[in-house]
């Protein structure tokens, strides 16, 4: 029997009885896949960074100084980071591991060193997932997490509640797009993003996608998650208010040709930041898995470029060194 989804409601535009979609249908066309692959080898892509990984640790790494005070988040690499807020603290789409991969033997290797010691985290009131890919959702962080911290809360997009409760989480809140939860003085809302699902070759759409929009008074941060740039992105502040501080994708990006319908590159991302009203913003998703074609220094490069050439002399969006702290 063909699996049904049981969360689809026809009215809306992000649902599909067989799973979820992107409301402007933005996918990839057979054979896609298979094309990429193939120039990817035969270019012998990725390259390394062009002074070689040391130099490249040296630069954009450092390890995470939690005694830094008040609100503020530090950014873990890639797309996790921690986050906190009105005294509490939240990990969004924490990857701690050795591989991006449902094997420790094989897919993308870690390049830079892991920035936080889970060990030396404070109480930790909240996960946040924005997806269940495996550079987002890592089984082997989380475990050390739920053994550590085994009443703390979590926050997934619909279809990823079941993943969580199987393994032992027990405050697991599943939400759709737009719908949003609570914790104490913080508004945490689930929005969209243009990406797409699969854990194994079964389960391709079957749990939805999102960004989160956390809320304090004052505050708004938003986390957008993987995804590809539309228009419909700016729905968000239309809807929640002004976004504060930002923390926006820059990597993974390269062939256009393939990444762009779910990666934004630096170039879509400045034209997001400046559509936002320039907020303080956190180039993210870059600095530690070679998921594309581009090396890891280009993410920042292409990002400095992108704002030279919009005659923007921002420094509030510029790339950080992984483990760095940014405060509200």
């Amino acid at each position: 029997m063909a699996w049904k989804n049981p969360w689809y409601d026809a009215a809306l535009s992000h649902h599909h009885p067989e799973g979820f979609r992107n409301p402007g249908g933005a996918g990839h066309k057979p054979g896609d896949l298979k094309r990429w692959r193939e120039e990817r080898k035969a270019q012998g892509y990725p390259h390394a960074p062009q002074a070689g990984y040391p130099a490249f640790i040296q630069q954009w790494w450092q390890a995470v100084d939690l005694e830094k005070t008040g609100d503020g988040v530090w950014w873990l690499g890639h797309a996790s980071m921690l986050l906190r807020m009105s005294g509490q603290y939240l990990l969004i789409d924490p990857v701690l591991s050795s591989r991006a991969s449902p094997v420790p033997f094989a897919g993308p290797k870690r390049k830079t060193p892991v920035a936080l010691d889970l060990a030396a985290l404070p109480q930790l009131d909240a996960i946040l997932i924005s997806h269940n890919h495996y550079d987002h959702l890592d089984s082997q962080t989380l475990r050390r997490l739920r053994r550590r911290f085994p009443d703390v809360k979590v926050f997934v997009p619909l279809g990823l509640k079941s993943w969580f409760t199987r393994r032992g989480f027990r405050e697991v809140t599943e939400l759709d797009w737009w719908q949003q939860a609570a914790l104490p003085g913080i508004t945490l809302h689930c929005v969209p993003a243009q990406h797409w699902s699969m854990r194994t070759p079964w389960d391709r759409n079957r749990s939805l996608w999102c960004g989160w929009v956390i809320e304090q008074p004052g505050t708004r941060f938003w986390f957008s998650g993987d995804s590809g740039f539309t228009p419909d992105l700016l729905d968000i502040p239309r809807r929640l208010g002004p976004v504060d501080v930002a923390a926006l994708p820059v990597g993974a990006y390269a062939p256009r040709w393939f990444m762009g319908t779910h990666h934004m590159d630096p170039q879509h991302a400045v034209f997001l930041w400046q559509q936002l009203g320039r907020p303080r913003a956190i180039p993210i998703h870059w600095g530690v898995f070679e998921l594309a074609d581009e090396s890891l220094d280009m993410p920042p490069q292409e990002l400095a470029e992108a704002l030279s050439a919009q005659g923007e002399q921002a420094d509030t969006f510029i790339p950080r060194r992984i483990g760095e702290f940014l405060p509200f």
